[in-house]
């Protein structure tokens, strides 16, 4: 009889899990798109970014380091383990450009000579597909690209990364805005 209840009690904790990711994941396609491939401007793409900086990200938002407030009600009070399968999840899809139209030759030149002198392939790696707790860049946004460097660059991006405002310290809007053209033109 107690081995009975147990396998009814696992079985029901183990549904209420898989519902709870469900409802979760169906949440995050509201905003982040059908595929995790964001089609809402200013609302990042995250198919494909890397399961350690979905995890950060969700962690940081969660206990309000990084202030998100259309998000926080999502993961407020949140179980590490449920964050780990979205981040797992969300990881395992497959990253589409969200770029609209074609590169402008000259924006490609000037951002190319910019990467290359701020090194950003250093921390986003070579084909800035992103690592560990670093953020895949290539096929993201453009507008939402641009605003988050101009927020590192200009202090006001809470809960980030300080190695990237000091990365783009004194980088003018220009060569952000060609960073931003550039990046989201890369394959993811």
């Amino acid at each position: 009889m107690l081995s009975l209840r147990r396998g009814r009690w696992a079985a029901g904790l183990l549904a209420a899990l898989v519902a709870s990711f469900v409802f979760s994941q169906e949440t995050c396609l509201t905003c982040h798109g059908p595929d995790g491939n964001s089609v809402t401007p200013g609302i990042p793409s995250i198919a494909g970014q890397p399961k350690l900086f979905i995890e950060t990200q969700l962690v940081l938002i969660r206990e309000e380091l990084r202030p998100a407030p259309q998000m926080l009600p999502l993961v407020k009070g949140m179980k590490d383990a449920e964050i780990i399968r979205l981040a797992e999840h969300f990881s395992k899809l497959p990253a589409r450009s969200m770029a609209s139209g074609p590169a402008d030759p000259g924006l490609v030149k000037r951002a190319r000579a910019r990467a290359q002198a701020l090194r950003c392939g250093i921390c986003h790696t070579a084909n800035f597909g992103g690592q560990n707790q670093v953020p895949r860049l290539a096929g993201q946004r453009e507008e939402y690209l641009f605003s988050e460097m101009l927020a590192y660059r200009d202090g006001q991006r809470k809960g980030g990364d300080t190695i990237m405002a000091a990365a783009l310290y004194g980088v003018s809007d220009a060569d952000i805005r060609a960073l931003a053209h550039f990046l989201s033109r890369r394959a993811p």
